[in-house]
């Protein structure tokens, strides 16, 4: 395993216009000009779906995400399989995440990542050999 997995918040923190997370967005922007990355199908939707929002403050409009999603796809992306539901639902029932956390693991590891960059699960935890970063602890 060698790629890192990027979950949702690092791809809207890359796009954030907001100054009071300015910081966060350079971070994110540098893991992005990285490369050694991997995401999931599930990670795109999210990222539609959030940066688009109608209450977000510092949305994207239809066509900018359209055209963000499409450039995301540079990096390797981990698909949807039946495979992975039922492996995200036993990790979910493991370490009592909910089930889209699981859903994020499970790609990451699916994808060959033993890392996955993430504000939303435990720094430092390990799920199975799958250990998470928060890029943005200092931020």
């Amino acid at each position: 395993m060698s790629a890192r997995f990027v979950d949702t918040n690092v791809l809207l923190y890359a796009v954030s216009r907001d100054a009071a997370e300015r910081g966060k967005a350079e971070t994110a922007n540098a893991i992005l000009g990285a490369g050694d990355l991997a995401l999931s199908v599930q990670v795109l939707q999210e990222f539609y779906v959030q940066a688009t929002r109608a209450s977000r403050p510092d949305r994207v409009t239809h066509d900018q995400a359209a055209r963000l999603v499409e450039s995301f796809r540079r990096f390797p992306i981990v698909d949807l399989t039946p495979g992975l539901v039922v492996a995200a639902i036993a990790t979910r029932e493991r370490f009592r995440l909910s089930y889209w956390d699981a859903a994020i693991l499970e790609a990451a590891r699916a994808g060959s990542c033993d890392v996955v960059l993430s504000e939303d699960l435990g720094d430092g935890q390990d799920y199975g050999g799958v250990r998470v970063a928060n890029p943005f602890r200092d931020r």
